[in-house]
């Protein structure tokens, strides 16, 4: 006699961001009594300019703006260019309860994160969890899929891509913020193939290689049973670093 399995499954998405700059200086010009912090040549501008409601920065006569790059070096121009590299990295996903499992379907979620970095030669994110693990058991994980695979119900499977499927129907394509001409995030090889899931810990899940506006990711995911994975409440805090590199 077969036993019925019911498995109940949680996933909740958390954020971790590591911010990484490598040494970017700015000097100022100086001396024992004064220091200028922004210099601008040009035939005018105001670097504030305030009310009590709003604030701006202006400039005129700019001889060039935007970015020049080489293989080893980058410069953007213009007179309200900031000198300071950030990375912004937000997750937008609540806590998922998947409820009880069945060997027949497979069980699917969804979650989205944006980035964007400034003065920046891009960023990676990885993603540093383990495999849905059992409350009671953790040693007992659904077993995570090294390479891109199919979803097979019946099998035990975990894993995850950053597309939009159709086999199951789940995720979305990447977006960028305002357009491709702005913002120039990637999936990164593995996560990038339709009706394919993977899942290592350490990974790098998506990148850009350059300073970039935002790019919205929507990661995909899978959850399969056999009829001899192990019963209980399984969970997956999923933990994403993202670091800029400079």
């Amino acid at each position: 006699m077969r036993k019925n399995r019911q498995k109940g499954l949680s996933l909740v998405l958390a954020m971790l961001l590591a911010y990484i700059p490598a040494g970017v200086f700015a000097q100022s010009s100086s001396s024992t009594n004064y220091r200028v912090d922004q210099t601008i040549f040009g035939t005018g501008g105001e670097l504030d300019a305030v009310s009590g409601t709003y604030r701006a920065r202006q400039t005129a006569g700019e001889l060039t703006i935007g970015n020049t790059a080489s293989l080893n070096y980058q410069a953007y121009a213009g007179f309200n260019t900031t000198d300071e590299p950030f990375i912004e990295f937000v997750v937008t996903a609540a806590n998922i309860d998947l409820g009880y499992l069945n060997p027949s379907s497979v069980s699917t979620a969804s979650g989205s994160f944006y980035v964007r970095a400034w003065q920046a030669s891009g960023y990676v994110v990885r993603t540093e969890s383990d495999p849905p693990a059992n409350v009671s058991n953790p040693a007992q994980t659904i077993a995570p899929l090294g390479s891109p695979t199919a979803s097979s119900p019946g099998t035990e499977q975990f894993g995850i891509n950053l597309k939009d499927n159709s086999a199951p129907d789940v995720g979305a394509e990447l977006q960028q913020v305002p357009d491709a001409t702005f913002s120039f995030g990637q999936v990164e090889s593995g996560y990038d193939t339709i009706n394919q899931f993977k899942y290592n810990k350490g990974d790098v899940i998506a990148r850009s290689v350059k300073s970039t506006s935002v790019t919205i990711y929507t990661m995909s995911y899978i959850f399969n049973i056999s009829d001899t994975t192990e019963s209980g409440q399984y969970t997956f805090n999923h933990i994403l670093v993202a670091t800029g590199t400079y």
